[in-house]
C-alpha cells in the first residue's frame, strides 16, 4: 500500500495543483496502522510537499515558452505538453496530433525522428533540424524546426542495448524558419558581395591573424593561377616570399584603420612571381586584414614606358635590397621606408615605429645619439659615423645605421628642412660572433697564462713532494720531525691539487680515458653528491634509458659532477632540490645547438639543474674564468667552474649555463659518443683489476735529464735508493754526450720535454739513429697532448706526469725496464 501510494503521489506532483489534501488524507490512513516506519514516510512527504511548490514554478515557466515543450516516457507515453506545443501539434480539422504523427508525414522528419527516439532509449541527448514542406497546422507553408530531447531521470543502463527503466525525456520544438530565412538572407548578400569583388579589376584578399588567408577574389586566383578547388585553403606563404609574410603579418598588428603601401614580388602557382603593390588595411591584432592588390607588372607598358626604365629599375632595387632603406624627415618622422627596413624594426609583435627616436626602444642614450647623428645629416653634412641600435628583452638583436644626408625639400639647395635616408643593417649574428671570439680568445690567453704558472709550480712541488718523501724514509713516526715533514708533503699536495686545476682549465693536464656508462657512474656517486650536499637539499638522479657510452677520464669526470653539485649547494642556503638527468642526443638533435658552436655529432647529456638564486645575465659569461667568484674573501678559490670547463673542453665536449635570478640555474654537459669496440667491451664485463703492494727497487742503467736542479736531485736520489745507477744530464745536448760517451750503454732513459738548448723530443730523435730500441720516459707538468705531436707517429714511449712521489718513478722506471 505505501509504495502504491508513493506512485499515486509521484503522480498528483505532477499533473494535479492541490497535492497538500490527497498527502494529508494518504497520512491519515497510514496513522490508523500506527507504524513507525510509515511515520518517516511522513516526514518524507512533507519534503515531496515543498518539490510541488517548485514544480508549480517550473510549470508556469513552461507555460509561458514561446518553444514547443514535451515530457515523455521512454515508452512514448506523454506526461506534460505546453500550449505552445499543443497549438502547433493542433489539427486543422480539430483535436491534437502527436509528435510522431506529423514527423512521419515525410522522410527526412520521419528518419530525425526515429535517430531521437533511439536517443531516448539509450539516455542520450540529440539534436535534429529538417524542413516540413507541410508545414504545421497554426502555420502556412513549410517550416523549418529544431527538436532536441534529453533524460530527465535514469542513468543510461550498464548494458546499452537495453534502455533505462521508467526515464523520462524531454522534448524541445523550436521553429527555426524565420532564423533560417535571415541566413539565407545573409548568404544572398555575402555571395552578391563575393561576386562584386571578384569582378573588380584589382587583387584582393582577406587575412587572418594567424595567417590563414580567409578570402582571394577571382582576379587574384586567375593572376597567381591557383586551382581553387573545393576544401583547398591558402596561406600567406602561399602566395608571397618570407620576407612579404612577415609584413603583412606585421601590418595585421598594426592599429585598426591604419594603411600601408607595400612594393612586393607575389608568388604564382607554377613559381614564378610578378611586381605587385599591396595595399594593406589593418583592423587590429585580432581582427582581419584586407589587402588590395595592383598589378605593377604592367603599368609601364600602359603609360608607354620602357618596362625597365631608370626609374622602375630604381624602385625594383629599393625594393629588394637585403638591407634595409628609410627617408626620415628632419622632424624625425619616417617617410618611406623598403620591406627589409620595416622587417627589421617590427618585432616583437609591434608594427614599424612612425619616428625616428622610436627606433631605439626606450634606450636613451642610443635616442640621443640618433638625433645627433639626424640632425647633422639633416644640417647637409656628411661623415656621420655609423650608430647601433641594440634591443629585445635578452638585447640579442643589434642594428647599425648609416645616416647620410638626403637633400633639400624639394625648395632648392640651400632652402626648406632637409631630410636624411638611412641604410640599415642586421649586425645581431656578427656581434654575436664578435663577443663569443672575444669571449674564447680571452679564455685561450688565461689558460695559456695558467697552464705555463702551473708548470714551473709543478717543477717547484716536485722537488717539495720528492725531497719529503726522501726525508720521511730517514725518520721514524715517532720522531719530532717526521709530523713536521708530513704537513709540508700535505701543504705540497694542496698546492699540486690546485695545479691541477689550472692545468684543466687550460687543458694541458694528464687524462686517463676509458669507457664508462654514465647512469652507472651517477649511480655510485650518489652517496658522494649526498654528502656534499647536506640535509636540506634533495638529490634526484634521473638516467636516461639506453644511455650511449663515453670516453672520458672517470676521476676528472667525476671531479666535474661533484663542482656542479657544490656550485648548486652554494646556490641554495636555504635548501632546495638538485636534479641531473642524462639523455642521448641524436646528431639531428645537435643541430639546434649549431647556434652555440656544437659540432653535428652524437652525444651523451649531463643536465645539472639546481632550484637556487641564479646567476645574473651580467656575470654568467664570466663564470667559467679562473678565480672569478661571487663569494666572500676565503670561501672559494673561483676555479671550480673553471676546472669543470677545462675537463669538458679536454674531453672533446660542450658545457653551457642557463639561469633565471630566483629559479634556478641549469648547466648542461655534452660529452662525445663513444663506439666501443668487442675488446672494450670485454674489459668492461671483467671489472676493475685489483692493485697488488709489490717491490720497487731493481737494477739498471738510467740516463736521467732535467735542466731544473731540485728536481733532478730529488730524482737521481730516489732511483739511487731503489738500486739503479743513475747517470745526469741537464739538457738534451749534455744527454746526447753522455749517450755517445757511454757507447750505447744506457738501459732507460728518463727526460723532462721543456729544456734549453734542445727538447726532448728532439733529443729522442738524435737518439734513435743509433738506439731505435732505447726506452724512454717523458716527465712533463704538461700533458702528453702537448708534444705528442713533436714525435713520429709510430712512437713508443712512457709518460709521468708533475708532480711526482718517490713510489711513482720508482714504479714507472721499473715498468719500464721489465718490459
Amino acid at each position: 500500500m505505501a509504495v502504491g501510494g508513493g506512485i499515486l503521489v509521484a503522480v498528483l506532483l505532477l499533473l494535479s495543483g492541490s497535492a497538500e489534501a490527497v498527502l494529508l488524507a494518504l497520512l491519515s490512513l497510514l496513522a490508523v496502522g500506527g507504524a513507525f516506519l510509515l511515520f518517516g514516510l511522513w516526514t518524507g512527504a512533507l519534503q515531496m510537499g515543498e518539490r510541488v511548490a517548485v514544480d508549480d514554478v517550473t510549470r508556469a515557466g513552461l507555460e509561458g515558452l514561446a518553444d514547443g515543450i514535451q515530457i515523455s516516457t521512454a515508452d512514448g507515453d506523454t506526461l506534460y505538453r505546453n500550449p505552445a506545443l499543443q497549438q502547433m501539434l493542433a489539427r486543422r480539422t480539430g483535436g491534437i496530433t502527436t509528435l510522431e504523427e506529423v514527423f512521419a508525414q515525410e522522410a527526412d522528419s520521419a528518419r530525425a525522428y526515429f535517430r531521437l527516439n533511439r536517443a531516448v532509449e539509450l539516455g542520450e541527448a540529440r539534436e535534429e533540424e529538417f524542413y516540413l514542406r507541410a508545414g504545421l497546422a497554426n502555420t502556412a507553408g513549410g517550416r523549418w524546426l529544431r527538436v532536441s530531447v534529453r533524460p530527465l531521470d535514469g542513468a543510461a543502463p550498464a548494458d546499452r542495448a537495453q534502455p533505462p527503466l521508467a526515464a523520462r525525456a524531454l522534448w524541445h520544438v523550436v521553429d527555426i524558419t524565420r532564423e533560417r530565412s535571415r541566413e539565407i538572407e545573409t548568404v544572398s548578400s555575402l555571395e552578391a558581395t563575393i561576386s562584386f569583388y571578384d569582378a573588380l579589376p584589382q587583387g584582393l584578399f582577406a587575412v587572418r591573424p594567424d595567417g590563414r588567408i580567409a578570402h582571394l577574389n577571382a582576379t587574384l586566383v586567375q593572376w597567381l593561377g591557383l586551382k581553387a578547388e573545393p576544401g583547398r585553403s591558402f596561406v600567406l606563404s602561399d602566395i608571397l616570399p618570407a620576407d612579404g609574410v612577415s609584413l603583412v603579418r606585421a601590418m595585421s598588428r598594426a592599429a585598426p584603420g591604419k594603411s600601408a603601401r607595400l612594393d612586393l614580388d607575389l608568388l604564382r602557382e607554377d613559381g614564378s612571381t610578378f611586381q605587385a603593390q599591396l595595399i594593406c588595411r589593418g583592423n587590429g591584432p585580432r581582427g582581419m586584414t584586407s589587402v588590395l592588390v595592383l598589378d605593377r607588372s604592367t603599368e609601364p607598358q600602359r603609360r608607354g614606358q620602357n618596362a625597365f626604365s631608370d626609374e622602375a629599375r630604381l624602385a625594383r632595387q629599393t625594393e629588394t635590397a637585403p638591407f634595409g632603406i628609410a627617408t626620415v624627415a628632419s622632424d624625425g618622422q619616417i617617410i618611406t621606408s623598403n620591406p627589409a627596413f620595416m622587417r627589421m624594426f617590427a618585432v616583437e609583435g609591434k608594427a614599424l615605429p612612425a619616428r625616428i627616436a622610436d627606433l631605439t626602444f626606450g634606450d636613451e642614450e642610443a635616442a640621443s645619439v640618433l638625433d645627433r647623428a639626424l640632425a647633422r645629416a639633416a644640417s647637409g653634412r656628411t661623415g656621420t659615423a655609423p650608430v647601433e641600435i641594440t634591443f629585445g628583452a635578452k638585447r640579442e638583436h643589434t642594428r647599425r645605421l648609416y645616416i647620410y644626408p638626403l637633400g633639400a625639400g624639394g625648395q632648392g639647395p640651400a632652402k626648406g628642412p632637409q631630410g636624411a635616408i638611412l641604410y640599415a643593417l642586421d649586425v645581431s649574428e656578427q656581434k654575436a660572433l664578435e663577443l663569443k671570439f672575444a669571449q674564447s680568445h680571452k679564455m685561450e690567453a688565461v689558460g695559456q697564462l695558467a697552464g705555463g704558472v702551473a708548470h714551473d709550480f709543478n717543477n717547484v712541488l716536485t722537488a717539495i713532494i720528492g725531497f719529503s718523501d726522501l726525508l720521511l724514509q730517514t725518520h721514524r713516526p715517532t720522531d719530532r720531525a717526521y709530523g713536521d715533514i708530513m704537513n709540508i708533503k700535505n701543504s705540497a699536495n694542496r698546492a699540486a691539487g690546485l695545479v691541477s686545476q689550472l692545468l684543466a682549465f687550460s687543458r694541458r693536464q694528464t687524462l686517463h680515458p676509458q669507457v664508462m656508462e654514465l647512469g652507472e657512474a651517477l649511480t655510485d656517486l650518489a652517496p658522494l653528491i649526498n654528502r656534499s650536499l647536506g640535509e636540506t637539499i634533495e638529490l634526484k638522479i634521473q638516467p636516461g634509458r639506453d644511455l650511449w657510452y663515453v670516453k672520458a677520464d672517470k676521476s676528472q669526470l667525476t671531479q666535474v659532477v661533484i663542482n656542479l653539485a657544490v656550485n648548486a649547494r652554494d646556490a641554495m642556503p636555504s635548501g632546495g632540490s638538485l636534479t641531473i638527468r642524462t639523455k642521448n642526443i641524436t646528431e639531428r638533435e645537435s643541430l639546434k645547438l649549431s647556434g652555440l658552436g656544437v659540432a653535428a655529432a652524437e652525444y651523451v647529456l649531463i643536465e645539472v639543474e639546481d632550484t637556487g638564486v641564479g646567476i645574473p645575465q651580467d656575470i654568467i659569461g664570466k663564470i667559467f674564468e679562473p678565480f672569478f667568484t661571487t663569494k666572500d674573501v676565503g670561501k672559494g678559490t673561483g676555479l671550480g667552474l673553471s676546472t669543470v670547463y677545462g675537463i669538458v673542453k679536454q674531453t672533446g665536449g660542450y658545457i653551457f649555463a642557463e639561469s633565471t635570478l630566483g629559479k634556478g640555474t641549469t648547466f648542461r654537459v655534452y660529452l662525445p659518443r663513444h663506439v666501443v669496440t668487442e675488446a672494450e667491451l670485454a674489459k668492461l664485463r671483467e671489472g676493475p683489476k685489483k692493485e697488488t703492494t709489490r717491490d720497487l727497487t731493481g737494477t739498471g742503467r738510467v740516463l736521467l735529464v732535467e735542466d731544473e736542479d731540485a728536481v733532478r736531485n730529488f730524482a737521481a736520489r730516489a732511483l739511487s735508493r731503489q738500486g739503479y745507477e743513475v747517470l745526469e744530464a741537464v739538457s738534451g745536448m749534455e744527454a746526447l754526450e753522455v749517450m755517445e760517451r757511454e757507447e750505447g750503454r744506457i738501459d732507460l732513459v728518463v727526460s723532462d720535454v721543456i729544456m734549453p738548448e734542445m727538447d726532448g723530443p728532439t733529443m729522442l730523435k738524435e737518439m734513435r739513429k743509433t738506439r731505435p730500441d732505447l726506452k724512454i720516459i717523458f716527465v712533463s707538468g704538461y700533458s702528453d697532448d702537448a708534444f705528442k705531436k713533436s714525435l713520429d707517429e709510430n712512437e713508443v714511449y712512457s709518460f709521468l706526469p708533475k708532480p711526482f712521489t718517490l713510489p711513482q718513478i720508482a714504479a714507472k722506471v721499473k715498468e719500464q725496464l721489465g718490459r
